[in-house]
């Protein structure tokens, strides 16, 4: 009875989760130092590296048209964090994982579920979610 008690309050806590305070700014900076080697400046995948990888770059301003109008949150919060690994450089991303390591944030997916990261995989997301298109 204790542990249904306890898995009750997780879940009301869960869903009474605040709204993660989200740094475009500091998303953007980390974007450009991190990541638009690969997948270029405007996050197209043509960043300069994107020539020599096995697996080219992900075009990153399609990521939501590409899910049907969602933006994939989990899927690109797992890639980033290693979660979902993909291993495109010879190691799994991020190249950078040692920065990107944490899990002090919780964000909600659009299907309601929470996911754990860091905060600045939140500040990133948050700045990829502004480079799709329409």
């Amino acid at each position: 009875m204790q542990t249904t008690r306890w898995v009750t309050w997780a879940v009301l806590a869960t869903l009474a989760m605040p709204a993660v305070a989200q740094d475009v700014k500091e998303g953007a900076e980390l974007y450009r130092v991190h990541c638009a080697t690969c997948h270029g400046i405007e996050g197209t995948g043509q960043g300069p590296m994107a020539g020599v990888l096995l697996i080219k770059p992900t075009d990153m301003t399609q990521l939501k048209a590409g899910n049907d109008g969602v933006f994939p949150v989990e899927r690109v919060v797992k890639r980033i964090d290693g979660r979902d690994p993909l291993v495109s450089h010879g190691s799994p991303m991020p190249v950078y994982g040692y920065f990107f390591e944490g899990r002090d944030k919780a964000l909600k997916a659009p299907n309601g579920q929470p996911i754990m990261t860091s905060a600045p995989i939140v500040d990133l997301l948050s700045y990829i979610e502004t480079l799709q298109t329409q």
